[in-house]
């Protein structure tokens, strides 16, 4: 069982079995849960990162790779919020700064309409 699995850090995760417009496949996502959560529970909850082309809307966060690890530039998609096990995740692969986890979480408050 993963123990080590941080808020703000990004891993590979497997989106199988995607259906409509889910997410499939080997893609990247962001950890978002808080630290106990991800010490003591089976699973974890995640953004969905995109290298496609997205609209600026205030629930995506814009991320270079060079701040991500990742291979492309990326968007993540705070209105894709997901509760995923984790047997899910694949190899880590960034980790964003204090800054952007920022950024991160005002656009979660943008699309849950905390504020």
């Amino acid at each position: 069982m993963f123990t080590e699995i941080k808020r703000g850090e990004i891993y590979w995760v497997d989106w199988s079995p995607g259906r409509g417009s889910e997410q499939s496949g080997l893609r990247p996502a962001l950890i978002i849960q808080n630290d106990i959560g991800n010490k003591y529970g089976p699973t974890t909850i995640v953004a969905a990162c995109s290298t496609a082309d997205v609209k600026p809307y205030p629930f995506i966060v814009l991320v270079t790779k060079e701040e991500s690890g990742l291979p492309k530039d990326c968007a993540i998609n705070l209105a894709a919020i997901l509760t995923i096990d984790k047997s899910c995740l694949g190899d880590k692969c960034g980790e964003l700064s204090g800054d952007k986890m920022a950024e991160v979480d005002r656009a979660i408050k943008k699309s849950l309409a905390i504020d």
